[in-house]
């Protein structure tokens, strides 16, 4: 049999964490077993879709790299084929028209409710209700009424409902237009879906999409249903726990590698091992292995998990990333130093793409004032003669190279009887800005010689007017 998984969003908002996690597993499983995985878009919620959503859904699908093999299909452009089976379970009479009114439907439940029964339909038009003035019909699936639907759930288990606790569902509006729980069920059929990996508050529906496909004569796919994802509160994950769409995620300055990563942990575990390359998530992943409990999202495990990817995934792939991080802050990479260069010098010390960005502005252009703090500490009086003698070696320096930058700065504090962060601190502050920065060689290095000596004599003109002003004050 070959394997066919899908993800099939809403195009109501952004694509979601708990989303993207159904994704990855759906897509992990194709992948692992050599199959298909499509993209089908539910949109037929036509009054909250929008195009903006859906483009979303694809841009986050990009990002992290769920490639599909088919679609995105559109629900709303199968409108012919939900109304042809709509009629084809009329004519086989496994749906009816329900002609009972909203006020109806309210007085039973609430008599149900009154009698503490769990409030469903009847099935008073179950036997061939006529038409009333004024009444446009919905459509029920006609629900089997003895026996049960046994689910052979591949993450929960066996799962049993009784018939007798399904009422008869609306398969059709009023206004013609078909439920979900009816298009779910066309478009798996027609799409040949063989496994069905979903969130668990779909279980309710799952009984029910069985007894339609069956009505249909086909046989149901498999079906797993994963917990849900809770905040640090342990409520479910929402707004209130902060960043949910993934876009946010590539927004703070995190690699879809580590977010994937992330992700597949989440209810998901190979032995202790915490770090996984896309390869080896669909060699090892096995949906039978997920569990049945909820998972709670953790801020800092997932920060964790990006600063591991960028400290240890090729420099290229981290610069690709890094290169839009750099855009937003209006930097073109062109105008300095190569980015993988960069990303050398910075992936230590950065746990996310935004620090590595901000903190890697100076490469590319002037900065407009000093730490006050840094300059404070490091930008005095003492320091403009180390900073004098390298300026002056700096000009002439033959081979502007990591090495020679550092030997410059040791024989500077040699030779003047300082420490070399004496000499080397207000160096930093001097091309940097601040007290923070790369090792000074590579920092200095990757700077160029140009901008070096521009930012040194600023800071010794800078120096020569702080002492100036404070001399004034003094004598004032």
């Amino acid at each position: 049999m070959s394997i066919r998984t899908r993800f099939a969003p809403s195009p109501t908002g952004y694509l979601h964490v708990g989303g993207a996690r159904t994704a990855l597993f759906s897509w992990l499983y194709a992948r692992k077993h050599g199959g298909r995985f499509i993209l089908r878009i539910e949109d037929t919620d036509i009054e909250r879709s929008s195009i903006d959503s859906v483009n979303a859904i694809l841009e986050g699908m990009t990002w992290l790299g769920l490639e599909y093999d088919e679609g995105p299909i559109y629900q709303t452009e199968r409108f012919n084929r939900y109304h042809e089976v709509l009629q084809q379970l009329l004519d086989s009479g496994n749906a009816y028209r329900c002609y009972c009114t909203k006020e109806e439907l309210e007085q039973m439940r609430a008599r149900q409710k009154a009698r503490k029964e769990k409030p469903r339909y009847d099935g008073r038009c179950r036997s061939g209700a006529g038409p009333r003035e004024g009444v446009e019909p919905v459509i029920r699936f006609r629900n089997p009424l003895e026996g049960a639907v046994v689910v052979d759930d591949m993450v929960r288990g066996r799962i049993v409902f009784a018939n007798s606790e399904l009422d008869d569902l609306i398969i059709a509006r009023s206004d013609g237009t078909p439920t979900y729980n009816l298009t779910v069920v066309v478009d798996d059929l027609d799409m040949g879906v063989t496994h069905v990996i979903r969130g668990d508050d779909h279980i309710n529906n799952t009984p029910r999409q069985i007894n339609i496909l069956r009505a249909l004569g086909a046989e149901p796919p498999r079906y797993a249903h994963v917990p849900m994802i809770l905040g640090d509160d342990g409520k479910r994950l929402s707004k209130r726990h902060g960043a949910v769409s993934v876009m946010q995620y590539r927004e703070g300055g995190y690699l879809p590698q580590a977010l994937l990563n992330y992700l597949v942990r989440l209810g998901w575990s190979h032995g202790d091992r915490e770090l996984f390359t896309v390869d080896e998530m669909i060699e090892l992943f096995d949906i039978r292995d997920v569990n049945r409990a909820a998972s709670t999202f953790n801020s800092e495990k997932l920060l964790w998990l990006n600063h591991q990817y960028i400290m240890n995934s090729p420099p290229e792939q981290v610069a690709h990333h890094l290169s839009y991080h750099m855009g937003r802050l209006g930097i073109d990479p062109a105008d300095g130093p190569p980015l993988t260069e960069v990303v050398k010098a910075q992936r230590e010390r950065t746990r996310t793409l935004v620090e590595m960005a901000r903190n890697s502005a100076f490469f590319y252009r002037e900065f407009e004032e000093y730490d006050a703090k840094a300059a404070r500490k490091n930008l005095k009086p003492e320091a403009v003669e180390p900073l004098g003698d390298m300026l002056e070696n700096f000009r002439t320096l033959p081979d502007w190279s990591g090495e020679a930058i550092h030997r410059i700065v040791r024989e500077t504090a040699e030779l003047r009887g300082l420490k070399l962060g004496k000499v080397a601190q207000p160096l930093r502050v001097a091309v940097c800005g601040g007290a923070v920065s790369p090792p000074i060689d590579v920092t200095l290095e990757l700077l160029g010689r140009e901008r070096t000596i521009r930012r040194m004599e600023r800071a010794i003109a800078w120096i020569a007017g702080q002492n100036a002003v404070a001399t004034q004050s003094d004598s004032g």
